[in-house]
């Protein structure tokens, strides 16, 4: 039921980002709990100075006998009793469906179809790859990005996050956006954000991984849809030139080999 639950948040309309889902949980938290703290006070209270000592003797006061446990099947004290076992029962069941609910969906994310029809075309994978003392964020197109991940803008699309490591243990994490994922060499997490609106968000490594480490920082940049098209078109374009300029100076380096062999001979 819970698979059903969380895997119906399937079309952009019903997305929420993390941030949102931690808060929700956060707000029912706090009302209930505080709710439950003013009638738990409030009730003791009353009873404390119903049942205080005025120094006479209460003929209608029934000690309870040594041993004796409540049936519920007589007298008003065993049916309170029962009540309030029966309702905190109910509450904390409750609580855990509705969280378990939500966590689910943040573990799940709002879809599996990422990047593969045409519903879902305009959402991005990209893998993260942590090292002493970064981050290097690799596009779908092949680009490779050091410390900064840049993003469109848009709540109806979702950026997945494939987080990996090649040397030790860190933790990708951004505070704002309430994502965080294990960055273990030789395995993968997966972690989603959505990026709702413009701005930068820090990047920090929660794992102690060496001397460096506090000052293993990035950043999000999340941009106008129009403004990172362009800029992501661009990334093509200098990585074609980047690998042309390669192949002219190995080709040259080549050449001056051979002309070093001929010159020995």
């Amino acid at each position: 039921m819970m698979d059903l639950f969380a895997l119906s948040h399937t079309g952009p309309e019903d997305w929420r980002a993390q941030a949102a889902v931690f808060e929700e949980i956060f707000f029912v938290f706090l009302v209930i709990g505080t709710l439950v703290g003013v009638i738990v006070v409030a009730y003791t209270l009353y009873h404390a100075y119903k049942y205080r000592d005025t120094g006479k003797p209460d003929e209608s006061f029934e000690p309870p006998i040594l041993g004796e446990l409540p049936t519920g099947d007589e007298g008003p004290k065993s049916r309170k009793l029962f009540v309030s076992f029966g309702l905190s029962a109910i509450l904390v069941i409750s609580l855990v469906v509705y969280s378990y609910g939500l966590l689910l969906y943040v573990e799940q994310g709002p879809t599996d179809d990422i990047g593969s029809d045409a519903e879902h075309a305009e959402n991005m994978e990209i893998q993260v790859e942590g090292f002493q003392f970064g981050w290097n964020f690799e596009y779908p197109n092949g680009h490779v990005e050091q410390d900064t991940l840049r993003v469109p803008q848009g709540d109806d699309r979702v950026i997945r996050l494939n987080v990996t490591a090649t040397d030790v243990w860190h933790n990708f994490g951004v505070t704002e956006l309430r994502i965080k994922a294990d960055s273990i060499p030789g395995q993968y997490a997966t972690t989603w954000f959505i990026p709702e609106e413009e701005g930068t968000y820090l990047i920090e490594c929660f794992e102690l991984c060496g001397l460096g480490h506090s000052d293993m920082d990035g950043e999000i940049i999340v941009m106008p849809e129009d403004e990172f098209d362009e800029w992501y078109e661009g990334t093509m374009e200098d990585d074609e030139t980047d690998d042309d300029t390669n192949d002219e100076a190995n080709d040259g380096n080549e050449d001056d080999d051979g002309t070093d062999e001929e010159g020995d001979n």
